[in-house]
């Protein structure tokens, strides 16, 4: 047994040889046979499964190989034998040598080497078992890789395949895609081609129809194959580029005068046989009825709505066709035409007998000439109105010309006009009746009237200059005063008392009528007022008026320079009327400074002076109203001409101031019969001579000694004063 167990130890180093070789196989780094990591995940799960086996706790591995091989028909137990002949017997027993016995050293050989190869075999059973098993896993794992081999072999086919059907699927929906766009391009290009052909198209149809004798204007397809062959124009002469283009347009153009002409000769033979229906019913063709207007205008509205559509249609591609703005032209003037045949003769009828019936009152031949054109123009413009959409300056040009027939009437009447009064009438008739009422009321429809009527009110204007220079020269400036003009004071003392005497009637029987109740003359002056005193000099009430402030006590070329300023006022321009008023009162001063100076003559100086200064402030106080610059010479009173020594001068003058103040003061009042218009203008003069006085004092005290100033015995300021102070 010992022997066997040496012959043991070879095959134990042998076997650890070649675990320890076996170990190489996968050492690390320096690996001979190195595994790779799905065969290393293999191993790991067979280790894995080999352990998981349900083993003794008490054999050791061997032992379960043994027990797996079903080789050992005896089961081992782990109890521990009795006697080493036990042991022994039990292993010849399970080697089946029970019966055999070992007398030679051949047999030990032969029975070491058949326990050897038995023991060898019970050795390799568990790795040949394990070495099956692996096999067995390897063999599954070879079926099964083989088949992932040849699924990928499949799934690789499948991907070429796939990609081969999915690139000639791609190829054919691009191709696709390809041929959907060339169509719809396609499409898009013929749809295109087919409109461009459309307008050239139509050429036939719309030819064919305008040559048709059945076609009329008014017929419904007129209208739309009008704005075809419009629209066929317009398109065709955008696109010069085109071929034929000019073939085409100019085919198109004669279709667009042939359907120009067949609206222009429908419409113009309307309004002709319109024109000549209402002309046949006057056998002298010049209807001067007082109804002929009205039928002229029923007539024509009534007739409107035939052509009115026509007209719009025109009217609407006026200003973008050439051939439209003419066509309307030509219409514009036909109708205008036909209405100066109408309404020219019978204007100048009804004008005629306008005339005749005003011959004498220009005023009321004026109104009534004017009201006839501003209604004519009125109905003019309305009717115009049923027939066309735009306006044209052609119907004011009409308009124009029908108003020269009264222009040429009025003129002749009005250069031999010599009243101011009916030029200044004309002139407000013109001015403000017509122009302000009328015409700036009604701007749109009247312009063309008022053209006439600016022209009409120049020539009143220019008339009413030239007899306004006239008259300053013959009733102004070369008046001759009577002597009862020159009756001063007079004349004013007699109406004095008869104002006291009609006062005390008065007294006893009321009266409706006083001299505040008298006025001017109608048509004389607005302007004038009652009071010979402005305004500022006149502040307290008057209950009565003085006979010497009646217009009628005025000098008759005041009175005449103030009526023809009030006619002139509001009749000419402002410059104008500025250089006539300039003119007219230096004429009227002239001779009022005539007047004061005969009045001097025949009475005092003071009369003449009071007469100048009354008649002066009646000027001022009557122009102002006219709101004029106007340049008036001032005329004072000069009380400084006498000499003499210095004594006689002192003495004089006090005596002259005293004598002849009261005189003056009752003068004023006879004049002026205004207190405060007295004490205004007595105040200037009592400063000055107070101021003379006090250098006449001061030049006493310079150039001579005091017993010279008592022999002079010059008036002192205290007495001045007091003297002077009865004008209080």
């Amino acid at each position: 047994m010992a022997e066997a167990a040496l012959l043991l130890l070879p095959e134990a180093a042998a076997e650890r040889d070649a675990r320890e070789k076996l170990a190489l196989w996968d050492r690390r780094p320096d690996t001979t046979a190195p595994l790779t990591d799905r065969q290393t995940d293999s191993v790991l799960e067979l280790k894995a499964a080999a352990e998981n086996l349900p083993v003794p706790a008490e054999l050791p591995i061997e032992d379960l190989c043994s027990l797996t091989s079903q080789s050992l028909p005896i089961e081992l137990t782990s109890v521990v034998p009795e006697s080493t002949e036990d042991i022994l017997l039990k292993g010849f027993t399970s080697l089946g040598m029970e019966e055999e016995r070992i007398e030679t050293a051949q047999q030990f050989f032969s029975w070491f080497a058949k326990l050897q190869t038995q023991m060898d075999q019970d050795e390799g059973t568990k790795y040949r078992q394990m070495r099956d098993y692996l096999s067995g896993f390897q063999e599954q794992c070879d079926a099964i890789l083989n088949d992932v081999n040849s699924a990928l072999q499949h799934l690789e086919s499948l991907q070429k395949q796939y990609l081969f059907v999915s690139n000639k699927t791609g190829t054919l929906h691009e191709a696709c895609e390809q041929l959907l766009k060339e169509q719809s391009e396609l499409v898009d290009l013929a749809e295109n081609i087919q409109q461009k052909l459309s307008y050239f198209n139509e050429l036939e149809t719309i030819n064919t129809k305008l040559n048709s004798p059945t076609l009329s204007v008014n017929s419904d397809g007129f209208i739309p194959m009008l704005a075809k062959l419009d629209d066929c124009i317009t398109y065709i002469s955008s696109h010069p580029n085109f071929k034929d283009y000019p073939v085409y347009l100019l085919k198109f153009k004669q279709c667009l005068s042939k359907a120009l002409h067949l609206m222009k000769t429908y419409t113009v033979n309307t309004l002709q046989t319109l024109t000549s229906q209402l002309l046949k019913r006057d056998p002298s063709s010049v209807p001067n009825a007082d109804n002929a207007f009205t039928l002229f205008y029923v007539k024509f509205r009534a007739a409107a709505p035939k052509v009115r559509t026509l007209i719009e249609q025109i009217e609407l591609r006026s200003e973008k066709i050439p051939e439209y703005q003419q066509l309307l032209n030509d219409i514009h003037q036909c109708y205008l035409d036909q209405r100066e045949l109408l309404l020219g003769p019978s204007i100048a009828c009804t004008v005629a007998e306008l005339t005749s019936q005003n011959n004498r009152d220009h005023c009321a031949l004026v109104r009534s000439g004017c009201a006839f054109m501003v209604h004519v123009c009125q109905d003019e413009h309305q009717l115009y109105n049923e027939f066309f959409t735009k306006p044209t300056s052609k119907l004011d040009e009409l308009l124009e010309k029908l108003c020269v027939s009264l222009y040429d009437v009025f003129r002749p009447l009005i250069i031999h006009v010599i009243h101011l009064e009916t030029l200044s009438e004309l002139c407000g008739i013109l001015k403000n009746e017509v122009l302000e009422d009328h015409v700036q009321n009604n701007a749109e429809q009247l312009g063309a009237f008022a053209a006439g009527v600016k022209q009409m009110l120049e020539d009143v204007q220019e008339r009413l200059v030239y007899r306004t220079h006239i008259y300053i020269q013959t009733d102004i400036t070369g008046y001759k005063p009577a002597p009862g003009d020159l009756a001063y004071p007079d004349k004013l003392v007699m109406m004095e008392q008869i104002a006291q005497s009609l006062k005390d009637e008065q007294k006893k029987v009321p009266s409706e009528a006083s001299f505040s109740d008298v006025h001017l003359e109608e048509g004389e002056s607005n302007s004038l007022t009652k009071s010979g005193s402005t305004e500022s000099l006149n502040p307290r009430p008057q209950t009565t008026i003085s006979p010497a402030d009646l217009h009628g006590m005025w000098y008759p070329t005041v009175r005449r320079t103030l009526v023809c300023l009030s006619k002139l006022y509001r009749c000419i321009d402002r410059a104008v009327f500025q250089g006539l008023s300039q003119e007219a009162l230096s004429a009227c001063i002239q001779s009022l400074l005539g007047a004061s100076e005969s009045i001097s003559k025949n009475k005092t100086q003071i009369d003449g002076q009071l007469f100048l200064i009354k008649h002066l402030l009646i000027l001022r106080e009557q122009i102002a109203p006219f709101h004029t610059e106007f340049t008036i010479k001032e005329i004072s009173l000069d009380l400084k001409k006498t000499r003499a020594k210095v004594n006689d001068l002192a003495a004089t003058a006090y005596k002259t101031i005293k004598t002849k103040l009261p005189v003056t003061l009752r003068s004023m009042s006879l004049y002026l019969s205004n207190k405060d218009t007295e004490f205004i203008l007595f105040k200037p003069v009592r400063n000055n001579i107070q101021q003379v006085f006090q250098k006449f004092h001061a030049l006493l005290k310079e150039e001579f000694s005091p017993e010279d100033i008592q022999i002079i015995a010059c008036p002192s300021m205290e007495q001045l004063s007091l003297l002077l102070s009865v004008s209080k």
